[in-house]
C-alpha cells in the first residue's frame, strides 16, 4: 500500500473539497481548482478531513494513489494560500511588460517574444527584468514560468538569459590562448 497515499488530508477552515463521481473541487478564499480522478481511484470527505483510496492493487493504481493524494495536497495549498515563481531576465537590454493578458520579452530580437498568459494566472513586472507570477495552481504556475523561461534560457559563458529567481547559473571559463 503506498505510504503517501494512504495518509488522511486535514482541511484547513475556510478550504470546501467537494468529491464527485470522477472529480474532486477545492474551493478557497484564493479561488477554485478541480482535478480529473483517475478511474479506480475514489476521494472520501468526511468532515475536515480527506482519504484518497483504490479499488485494487495493480500497479497502475497503486502509482496514483499516491501522485493523486499529493495533488490534492498541493490545490489546498494553493486555494489557502497561493503560489508564485519569480524570474529574472539578465542581458543588455533584456525587459519585459504586460499588456491586457500578454507577456512581452524584449530579448533582443527583431521582434518581441509574446507568451499568452492563462486564465488564473496573474503576471506582474517590476524594475522591467523581474516577473512574477502567481496562481491557484502549482502545475499551471510552474508551466507557464518553463515555458517563460525556455524562451531565452541562461548561457553557461555570458550569463545572459532568462532564470529563475535565486537560480544559480554554473559558469564555464572562455577560451584560453594556448602556447604564450
Amino acid at each position: 500500500m503506498s505510504r503517501i497515499g494512504r495518509k488522511s488530508i486535514t482541511v484547513p477552515q475556510g478550504v470546501t473539497v467537494t468529491a464527485e463521481t470522477g472529480k474532486v473541487t477545492v474551493k478557497g478564499q484564493k479561488g477554485e481548482v478541480s482535478m480529473p480522478l483517475p478511474q479506480g481511484i475514489t476521494v472520501t470527505v468526511d468532515g475536515s478531513n480527506v482519504s484518497v483510496s483504490r479499488e485494487s492493487e495493480e500497479r497502475h493504481l497503486c502509482e496514483m494513489h499516491g501522485t493523486v493524494r499529493a495533488t490534492l495536497v498541493n490545490m489546498i495549498a494553493g486555494v489557502k494560500d497561493g503560489y508564485s515563481k519569480g524570474l529574472e531576465m539578465v542581458g543588455v537590454g533584456y525587459r519585459a511588460e504586460v499588456k491586457a493578458n500578454k507577456l512581452y520579452l524584449y530579448i533582443g530580437w527583431t521582434k518581441p517574444a509574446e507568451v499568452e498568459i492563462p486564465k488564473g494566472i496573474t503576471c506582474a513586472v517590476d524594475q522591467n527584468t523581474k516577473i512574477n507570477l502567481t496562481g491557484v495552481s502549482l502545475d499551471q504556475v510552474g508551466v507557464i514560468a518553463a515555458k517563460i523561461r525556455s524562451i531565452c534560457p541562461p548561457e553557461p559563458y555570458g550569463g545572459k538569459g532568462i532564470r529563475y529567481a535565486g537560480e544559480n547559473i554554473r559558469r564555464k571559463a572562455g577560451k584560453s590562448v594556448a602556447g604564450k
